[in-house]
């Protein structure tokens, strides 16, 4: 006579809990950088509250596909920039759009308060002049201050290639300063601003570029 014994659950339903476990210890840790950063790619805060949310369904969905946790914040950021450009692309999006940082009744977070006094007026503007990827490469690795590595892992590409997408950023965010500069009120210029292209890096990059990458 076979005794009754409780059947094992299926190893997918015992990963399960696990799983999403670790996508909400992964939720607290990263949504904020990552709303941030989709907020500047898409330039409208409540889509991009959207995709952040679609970020980590996705990041459930398919967590077996990360081989290495300690590599969760660039996968985190390759998913979300996926789903960036894939909206970009719908939308055919092809001129920057003023971004008020409003959050339409939600208090905005010191993080969205010192990113928004980081990048404002002209520089601002010129990151919206330039390709989206190009943004996108520039964002990660001047703001988000991930490594060269890093940002090749999130953008999908070798790290050579990261390396010269950032190159041509950096190049077209200078031509698109002195364009942002050339319309400044000539009072500007007599206050002793340059009116040649000079070298730009976003506010907050790391000064050990060298080692990062």
């Amino acid at each position: 006579m076979s005794e009754n014994r409780p059947h094992a659950a299926p190893a997918s339903a015992r990963a399960a809990p696990d799983a999403r476990s670790r996508v909400e210890e992964l939720f607290a840790l990263h949504s904020t950088e990552i709303h941030t950063y989709l907020a500047r790619m898409v330039r409208d805060t409540e889509l991009a509250a959207d995709l952040t949310q679609d970020t980590f369904v996705r990041a459930f969905r398919g967590l077996d596909s990360l081989e290495d946790p300690a590599k969760a914040r660039p996968w985190l950021y390759s998913i979300a920039n996926r789903l960036a450009l894939d909206d970009l692309r719908r939308r055919r999006i092809v001129r920057f759009i003023p971004w008020t940082g409003e959050s339409h009744g939600t208090a905005p977070s010191a993080e969205r308060l010192v990113m928004d006094a980081r990048l404002s007026g002209p520089l601002e503007r010129a990151l919206g002049r330039i390709p989206e990827r190009q943004r996108a490469a520039l964002l990660l690795a001047e703001l988000h201050d991930l490594t060269g590595v890093e940002v090749a892992e999130a953008l999908g590409v070798s790290h050579v290639a990261a390396r010269a997408l950032l190159t041509r950023a950096r190049e077209s965010l200078r031509v698109a300063i002195a364009a942002e500069e050339a319309l400044l009120p000539p009072e500007t210029e007599a206050t002793g601003a340059a009116s040649q292209p000079r070298v730009v890096r976003l506010p907050g990059a790391a000064e050990k570029r060298g080692t990062r990458e």
